[in-house]
């Protein structure tokens, strides 16, 4: 392997942002290629500043260049400059690290965390000189995976990806790599690239497309079955029980150049159980781990001392939930995890678990954004959703903010969701002018940002029977807003493009057909399509009627209760009349609790896997009740009890 670097230097100077290619960042693996090693090339199909903080990224880097017979490096997309130059040099897509071509590496493999950067996916293949349709590869090119939350439908680019890996990726890696490390160890003549696939589909939680066969009758998708006795006929996702085990990543990448959320990370908890029915993260991760409190705090207190960062972002899908945030903030502000004055970042809030003391906290150090997250307008509509947040929820919120000395906090809502009528759009407006109302009781001049998307249906949610709103009702929607904002003083409305939404929905959805329209999207020259300045709806809409489908048939129409959906082949370890019957309470209107202290609803996630839900101690959420009924020190973890068919666990 030989490093691209003489070719790829001259390039520099005529693209912007050329620290995006060169590596070197802190903390940073350059590691020696052996032929006793299974060489991963890890890809973000996004830009460098967006990549470079990804977490699951960064955790499956370390893990690999830890493993004696395994090496990482990693690549992220170029930008449009980068590539035109690139192609017209004869310069592949290397790696950041030693700078070595991505067809030389045993293994491609993707973070797929949005559908709008499948057309990028497709794109870094060829850039690699690498067949873009898997049918076309040989023994001798890399094999292309793929993992993410996306995965969980990964029929649409099931004819480019060779292997996706469901759930948690911590120990199945290494699994893969042996598979790898066993094929790579055969001489060259014997390999044979169906044996590959064989060995990577008997790995639980990884899912092989070409060894499954995909029947229609006309328009209609009937089934989807394994062709070989080597594909299991449901794949189900990968959990990691204890996240204790996993103190990763230990060596977070300080990037030399401005990225996204430039801070320290550290994840706090795996996994939700609040049942926000359409959150597909929740679903899919289920159950709840949380990590040991003290463990947070070392993390933090190695994390800060080795980075030199002086902010700190507490991640989950909802960290006020975390059963010590109060203890973890008030010890991070408080000095026990570093000299230096730290800020606390809370990305993902609940408002009903956002107290004042959390606030007090926080406001002891420099006061970062506060974003809280309603979703919904009116009351109604958050008991469609299972959003149990009530107007005094989030006002008691804001007021704790702004009271802590905040003066801009940010809102985010959806809209297009089941059931919607003109009234819950418009409650967002009012929900918006009361908070501006509160923070003008404590500042001059508050301000509060209503962010506003257009919700896609997810797969292994409820909601994914769900025909989605069309592009022309998400912006009679986003004008009715607008003209409800507008007199406010103090309040800025923001939204997400309607057009955009609805591509997501189509590659969110569809099924093995998807691929031939984002290869038509690709190939029409349509990369980037994340990015508004290169989004072009017309390129998708072109080719979906080439492929002889539309956004009705994929994106807008209700499923049927019996249809055959494109990923029910793949578990998410949730029970198909589960998801049902929420859909059903969905459209009445009935909510639930988190399960984390309630008796079990027997979705299946935990009973089906053998784990239970773990928490760092036994303090409930605002509002919750206590579910183990033991006295026990903050820092103890615990299984939260749960009742089953078979009796209390």
């Amino acid at each position: 392997m030989v490093s691209l670097w003489p070719s790829i230097e001259p390039l520099l100077d005529g693209v912007a942002k050329p620290a995006r290619y060169i590596g070197g960042e802190q903390g940073a693996t350059v590691p020696l290629h052996g032929d006793d090693q299974v060489a991963w090339l890890l890809i973000y199909p996004d830009t460098y500043e967006i990549g470079l903080p990804n977490q699951g990224l960064q955790i499956l880097y370390e893990l690999l260049n830890e493993r004696p017979d395994a090496l990482a490096e990693r690549t992220y997309a170029p930008w449009i400059d980068m590539e035109s130059a690139m192609r017209a040099a004869g310069v592949p897509l290397f790696s950041v690290e030693n700078h070595l071509a991505a067809g030389d590496f045993d293994v491609m493999a993707f973070n797929l965390s949005a559908e709008l950067v499948y057309t990028n996916v497709l794109n870094l293949i060829d850039l690699a000189g690498v067949p873009v349709r898997g049918a076309d590869r040989t023994s001798s090119h890399p094999v292309v995976l793929a993992g993410g939350h996306c995965t969980f439908n990964p029929e649409p680019l099931a004819d480019f990806v060779d292997a996706f890996v469901l759930g948690d990726g911590e120990e199945v890696v290494g699994e893969i790599n042996d598979v790898l490390a066993g094929w790579l160890a055969t001489e060259p003549e014997l390999r044979e690239r169906a044996a590959l696939l064989e060995g990577l589909a008997s790995v639980e939680g990884v899912y092989v497309p070409s060894l499954y066969r995909v029947d229609f009758e006309g328009q209609v998708l009937t089934g989807i079955s394994p062709k070989t006795p080597a594909a299991p006929a449901q794949v189900v996702k990968r959990t990691i029980s204890d996240l204790a085990e996993w103190p990763y990543p230990k060596n977070q990448l300080v990037p030399l150049t401005e990225v996204v959320h430039d801070r320290l990370n550290v994840e706090v908890f795996r996994g939700c159980t609040r049942g926000c029915r359409f959150c597909q993260a929740g679903m899919i991760t289920r159950p709840v781990r949380e990590r040991p409190a003290a463990q947070v705090r070392s993390m933090i207190r190695a994390g800060l001392e080795r980075t030199g960062y002086d902010e700190v972002a507490l991640t989950s899908l909802s960290t006020a939930d975390f059963s010590s945030i109060e203890d973890t903030v008030r010890a991070v502000v408080g000095g026990e995890c570093g000299d230096q004055q730290v800020s606390v970042s809370l990305p993902s809030l609940r408002v009903d678990a956002f107290t004042v003391a959390t606030a007090t906290q926080i406001a002891h150090a420099r006061r970062t954004g506060l974003t809280f997250a309603p979703e919904g307008g009116t009351w109604r509509m958050r008991r469609v959703i299972n959003k149990l947040i009530t107007e005094e929820d989030l006002y008691s919120a804001v007021d704790a903010a702004f009271s802590n000395g905040w003066r801009r906090v940010k809102l985010y809502f959806l809209i297009g969701l089941p059931t919607e009528r003109d009234e819950d759009v418009l409650g967002i407006a009012e929900l918006a002018r009361r908070c501006v109302e509160i923070g003008r009781r404590h500042h001059r001049g508050p301000t509060i940002v209503a962010s506003v998307g257009g919700f896609v249906p997810k797969p292994q949610t409820p909601f994914q029977w769900f025909g989605q709103d069309t592009a022309a009702e998400l912006r009679r929607k986003v004008n009715l807003l607008k003209d409800a904002c507008r007199p406010v003083r103090g309040l800025s409305l923001r939204w997400h493009d309607p057009e955009a939404t609805v591509v997501e929905g189509l590659a969110s959805r569809g099924d093995r057909r998807m691929g031939a329209v984002i290869e038509r999207v690709w190939r029409a020259g349509g990369t980037f399509q994340e990015w508004s300045e290169c989004f072009d709806l017309s390129k998708w809409e072109a080719a979906l009627e080439a492929e002889g489908l539309s956004l009705e048939s994929v994106t807008y129409r209700d499923r049927e209760p019996d249809e055959v959906l494109a990923w029910d082949h793949l578990s998410a370890g949730l029970h198909r009349d589960f998801l049902w019957s929420d859909w059903q309470d969905a459209l009445a209107a009935v909510a639930v609790e988190d399960c984390r202290w309630t008796p079990c609803y027997d979705c299946g996630a935990c009973t089906d896997a053998g784990i239970e839900h773990v928490v760092a101690s036994n303090v409930p959420p605002a509002g919750g009740s206590q579910g183990t009924g033991q006295d026990l020190a903050v820092g103890d973890r615990v299984p939260v009890r749960f009742v089953t068919a078979a009796g209390v666990r």
